[in-house]
């Protein structure tokens, strides 16, 4: 399956940005999915092994549980075939953030008092 395969489906998304967040158990995993998209734990089970099969995730024995984790192996693959694709909204996200910046220092000099107006 590949990589864009995987992240498509939004539940498989969630379950990665909860896995993000820190490891955790099966059974949090599937509680939070169950709550949030209204499906069975059989059906969570199914996405945490698509998950797993094609390397997002690993999990790991502890007593009785299983500790989920993301692996970020696929992720930064993800992220370098993005890299050439990331010119079409780097320049514009720059252009905001100059914008923004000119925004809130003509706020800043407008509500600030006439002395220091002076001096910027």
């Amino acid at each position: 399956m590949h990589a864009f395969d995987v992240l498509g489906d939004p539940v498989r998304r969630r379950i990665l940005e909860l896995l993000a967040e820190g490891e955790r158990t099966a059974g949090a995993l599937c509680a939070a999915i169950q709550q949030e998209f209204g499906i069975s734990q059989p059906a969570v089970s199914q996405h945490l092994k698509v998950l797993r099969e094609n390397g997002f995730a690993t999990v790991r024995p502890e007593g009785t549980r299983r500790l989920y984790a993301v692996d970020p192996g696929p992720l930064r693959q993800v992220d370098a075939w993005l890299a050439g694709f990331r010119r079409f909204w780097t320049p514009p996200l720059e252009a905001l953030a100059t914008e923004l910046a000119r925004g809130r220092r003509e706020r800043r000099l407008r509500d600030s008092d006439p002395e220091e107006r002076k001096t910027s």
